[in-house]
C-alpha cells in the first residue's frame, strides 16, 4: 500500500470541514483574529477588517463569507448603526436559500449537509426590527425562529433530544461551578439562565438573572443580560409589560449614561 503523500497528509490535516480539533483560523479565514477583536469590543477594527478582507478577495468559500458578514452586522449593531446591519441582512434575502446548503456545493464540502448559516445571524435578524422600532415584526421574526429550532430538535429525533437535554443539565452544572468561583462572572450567569430556559424552567432561569442584577448591578446591568430576562418575562407571564416597566424603572436609577435602555422594550 503506497503511503500517503505529504501533500495528501497536510489537507486531511488541516481541512476545516475535517478536523475537529484545528483551530479557529482552520473553519474560516482569521477567525481567531475576528474572534479576539469581538472579545474587546474592538467592533470598529472588526468593520475594517471584514472590508478589507471583501476588497482583496480573501473569503474565497461561502461559508467564509457569512461568517463574516455575521461579524460585520454584529459590529454595527454593538455600535448602534442598526440600519446598516439590517441592510447587510437583507442582502442574504433568504435564509433557508439552497445558496446557504452545505450540499450546494459538494467539491467544498464533502459529506456535509444543512444549512452554513450561523445561529447568530438568525438571532440578530430576529432582534434588529425590535431596535428599529418595529416590534411586531420583531416579535414575528422570534417566532419564526421558534419554529426553526422545534423544527431543528425534530428532525433530530427524541433519542438527540434527551441527549440535548443532559448537555443542558450538564452545562448548568459547569456554569455553576463558575459561578462558585466567581460571583461577578456575568457570562457564566447568563448561559446557565439560558440553559435553564431551554430545559423549560422559565422561573429557575428568571430568578438567576434577577439575583444577579441584585447582587453584582454594576457588572451584571448588560443590555444582553436585560435583553434575555425581559424575553423570559414575555414567555413567563400574561402582566409581563408592568413587569418589565418595573425593572425599566430601575436601570433608570443604577445604570450608567451610556445603557440604551430602550432594550427592555417597555
Amino acid at each position: 500500500m503506497d503511503e500517503p503523500s505529504e501533500t495528501q497528509t497536510q489537507t486531511q490535516t488541516t481541512d476545516p470541514l475535517t478536523n475537529q480539533f484545528g483551530s479557529l483560523n482552520d473553519l474560516a479565514h482569521e477567525l481567531a483574529s475576528l474572534q479576539d477583536l469581538a472579545t474587546r469590543g474592538s467592533w470598529r477594527s472588526i468593520l475594517d477588517k471584514v472590508s478589507r478582507a471583501r476588497a482583496l478577495n480573501l473569503l474565497s468559500k461561502p461559508h467564509d463569507q457569512l461568517i463574516y458578514l455575521s461579524y460585520n452586522v454584529l459590529a454595527l449593531s454593538k455600535l448602534r448603526r442598526f440600519t446598516e446591519a439590517s441592510t447587510e441582512l437583507d442582502s442574504l434575502h433568504d435564509f433557508n436559500s439552497h445558496h446557504y446548503q452545505y450540499e450546494s456545493y459538494p467539491e467544498l464540502y464533502p459529506n456535509r449537509s444543512g444549512s452554513m448559516v450561523p445561529f447568530s445571524l438568525r438571532f440578530i435578524h430576529a432582534q434588529l426590527p425590535i431596535k428599529l422600532g418595529n416590534r411586531q415584526e420583531g416579535l414575528d421574526r422570534f417566532y419564526l425562529l421558534l419554529n426553526f429550532i422545534r423544527q431543528r430538535i425534530e428532525d433530530k429525533g427524541s433519542h438527540n433530544l434527551e441527549e440535548s437535554v443532559k448537555d443542558y443539565v450538564s452545562a448548568v452544572r459547569e456554569y455553576e461551578e463558575c459561578i462558585e468561583r466567581d460571583h461577578s462572572d456575568v457570562v457564566a450567569v447568563n448561559n446557565k439562565a439560558l440553559c435553564l430556559m431551554y430545559l423549560r424552567d422559565l422561573s429557575d432561569s428568571i430568578k438567576v438573572l434577577e439575583n444577579a442584577l441584585e447582587r453584582v448591578p454594576t457588572v451584571a446591568l448588560n443590555e444582553t443580560l436585560v435583553i434575555n430576562l425581559c424575553s423570559m418575562y414575555e414567555l413567563a407571564y400574561v402582566n409581563h409589560s408592568e413587569i418589565k416597566r418595573t425593572l425599566s424603572n430601575w436601570i433608570a436609577r443604577v445604570a450608567p449614561d451610556d445603557f440604551d435602555a430602550s432594550c427592555t422594550r417597555v
